[in-house]
């Protein structure tokens, strides 16, 4: 099962690589079903392991020129407060209610990557966000990565992309340096009450930090569409596994949820193609 693990750990630095996050939304089920770490143990480990990866990442990406420092470390440093209450609220918390909440993100998640932009929705022309939007923001997302172990990179890049203005390439980067910040307050909150066995956290980060500069060189070279709605198929089925494994009677509501969601999906998808194809308004 190690190996396993291990193999899987290149997905999620490919992943955090190539969408700018979807790393802790691996790394959870990950720790929980492949190494059989406890829910908070396993939360917290994807937080070190994220955060180290991201980082790593985020400097390859500096590097290009896709960062946006100043945006950046401020969505950072009050998702840094968010993440650190929210580590230390989980120890409130049932591991098995965390589990749910964590299955529910990945859903919405899913859907919202299937579903992608809505039609006429464009960035705005230039880049920064205003200070208090971007330290509002941070709290809220910080909050919940910390509580969850997720939620970061995939509430960030659209924030970045949509409210900020910035190009899909520069909020990707700008959201590594963000997840980083974030993964690394939330653990703090964390370590004051969660043992984490450190041999398999090395481990699983040096697996991850291989996958995300494989995943670095493979950037830009896959269809941004095709990518996105490739892994929300993946990530909507394995919030539907986790979900089913935590609450007996979701193993029949999963099913008719997730096939309401593709169903809707593939109706958006239908509609925008007619859109398109009729030459309708933008």
């Amino acid at each position: 099962m190690i190996v396993l693990t291990l193999l899987a750990a290149v997905l999620v630095g490919v992943a955090l690589a190539v969408l700018g996050g979807g790393g802790s939304i691996l790394t959870v089920p990950i720790l929980v079903y492949l190494a059989g770490q406890d829910p908070k143990q396993a939360i917290a480990m994807s937080l070190f392991v994220v955060g180290v990866t991201s980082a790593v990442g985020a400097v390859a990406h500096a590097r290009a020129g896709r960062v946006r420092w100043r945006t950046g470390l401020v969505f950072g440093a009050a998702g840094m407060a968010g993440a650190y209450g929210g580590g230390r609220l989980a120890q409130f918390i049932p591991g098995t209610w965390l589990l749910v909440g964590f299955a529910l993100m990945m859903i919405a998640t899913a859907v919202a990557m299937i579903r992608g932009r809505r039609e006429g929705v464009q960035a705005k022309p230039h880049g920064e966000l205003p200070i208090g939007r971007v330290v509002a923001e941070g709290v809220a997302v910080g909050a919940v990565t910390g509580l969850v172990g997720a939620g970061g990179g995939f509430l960030v890049v659209p924030a970045l992309a949509l409210l900020g203005g910035l190009p899909m390439a520069v909020a990707v980067g700008t959201s590594l340096v963000v997840i980083a910040m974030k993964s690394f307050a939330g653990l703090a909150g964390y370590l004051a009450t969660v043992h984490v066995d450190w041999t398999l956290a090395v481990l699983v980060t040096l697996a991850a930090v291989a996958g995300s500069l494989a995943g670095g060189r493979l950037a830009g070279r896959i269809p941004e569409t095709v990518l996105r709605k490739g892994f929300g198929w993946f990530v909507l089925v394995m919030g539907g596994f986790v979900l089913a494994q935590q609450v007996p009677v979701a193993a029949w509501i999963v099913p008719v949820v997730l096939a309401a969601a593709g169903g809707g999906a593939w109706l958006v998808h239908l509609k925008r193609r007619k859109v398109t194809a009729g030459g309708g308004p933008e």
